[in-house]
Formats: structure tokens, sequence, C-alpha cells
């Protein structure tokens, strides 16, 4: 007004994405023993390579870590400080917990004070092998919808050793499996169950997936014994559909 010249204002709309990665760390994870692979390396490598997609992005990252209680909860940043801190974090907590020690599963209370703590509208990033008590399974998905109704992005990674944890592709041999959240054991030959087993823990997965579809929720199987292409590509077409 001052100078009777015309400007064009322009500006950057801020479109970074803010993703919170939260992590079941409770001894079912720890599955399988005496193996370079279980369910919860395989998770925090996926979250590590995510985290590395995010900061090559300058998008900002949380991270979360739970057993029976919330145990780390980071607000989302960007800096490179923040970045080494959570692969610090990761790698503390993987040596940490060990076969020996029991920690239980409470991911409904986890995932309601999550979504309390998240204030800014995110994407929530959720690996879990949903081996909870299947009666407490409306109450996991009020938790899901809490985080859905404070305008939350989810995706549920549903991280699984398929070959023996769904197959039951066991040798034909008697075994003592025992449950590694409460130390409790049973004996049996698997051929006796193995058809049986399956149909039941088919069911039970299958049903949390079209829960997951009716609340417009993405759930991605994560099988540990394929490697993280999955987990990457359906993070990314997420990631590009929020843009």
């Amino acid at each position: 007004g001052r100078t009777e010249k015309l400007f064009t204002k322009k500006y950057e709309e801020e479109t970074n994405l803010r993703c919170q990665i939260v992590i079941d760390c409770s001894s079912s994870m720890l599955f399988p023993m005496n193996e370079e692979q279980t369910k919860l390396s395989f998770s925090i490598y996926a979250a590590a390579s995510i985290i590395e997609l995010l900061k090559r992005q300058r998008d900002a990252v949380g991270l979360s870590l739970f057993t029976d209680k919330l145990d780390l909860h980071t607000e989302a940043k960007s800096s490179q400080r923040h970045h080494l801190y959570l692969y610090s974090e990761m790698e503390r907590h993987l040596k940490q917990y060990s076969a020996s020690s029991i920690n239980t599963t409470s991911t409904t209370q986890v995932l309601h004070d999550i979504a309390e703590l998240s204030k800014r509208r995110s994407l929530i990033i959720i690996f879990s092998d949903l081996l909870d008590d299947p009666s407490k399974q409306d109450e996991f998905f009020q938790a899901l919808q809490h985080l859905k109704h404070n305008k939350h992005e989810v995706i549920v990674f549903h991280t699984i050793d398929k070959k023996n944890e769904v197959d039951f592709e066991l040798e034909n041999r008697p075994y003592n499996l025992v449950d590694m959240e409460t130390g409790e054991s049973i004996k049996l030959q698997p051929n006796q169950f193995k058809e049986e087993y399956q149909k039941s823990v088919k069911a039970y997965f299958k049903s949390i997936e079209l829960r997951c579809t009716d609340y417009k929720i993405d759930f991605m199987p994560a099988d540990i014994r394929s490697g993280y292409d999955d987990v990457l590509l359906n993070f990314l077409l997420k990631r590009q559909k929020m843009r």
C-alpha cells in the first residue's frame, strides 16, 4: 500500500507427516527363541527402516514401546539428534528383553494412553503379534477407535511367525509348549491338534482383520520370514495417501 505497487505473496504449505511408531515388547514377541530373527527384532529393524525414510523426507517421528505398560513414549520430532536417540532406545530395548523375563501385554490401555499423549494428527504405526486375551477384543477396538476419533490414521502390522504360529509346521514328535507370557505349559503331539489349531487361529486373526476394515484401519500381515519389503511398501502407500 505504501509503494503503490502490486505484490504476489507466495508460501509453502506445511505438509510434512507426523508419525508415531508403536512396538509391542511383550515376552511373546521374543518368539521364536534361539533364532536370529524374532518378532521383536523384526519389528525394531522394520521401524528403524521407516525412521530412515521419514528422516530423508524431513518428517517428524516419535516412538512408543510397551509391555503391560507404556515403557517409552517420545514426541514426534525430525532432528538428527532425535533420530539417534530413537535408534539407541530401540537397540537398548532389544538387548534388555530376554526370554528369561516375563512381560505380559496390555495393548488396550497403552493405545488409550498414546491417543491422549499424541495431541496432533499423526500416522500411528503399530507392530504387534496381537496375542492378547481374545475376550478383550472389544476393548482393543475401542482403543483403536479412540485413536481414530482423535483424527489419527492407523496401520496395524500384524507381526507373526507364520510358519510356526499360524501354519503350525512343527515336527511330528512330542513337544512341551510354554506360554511365554504366563509360563504355563502343555505337552502335545502337533499332528493331533494341527487341523483344529489352524482353523481356530486363522479365524481369530481373520476376525481382527475384518473389524479393522470396518474401522477403516489398515491391517497388514507381517511375516518375519518374508523380509521387510511389504512393510515398507505399505507404509509408503499410506504416506502417499496422506499427502
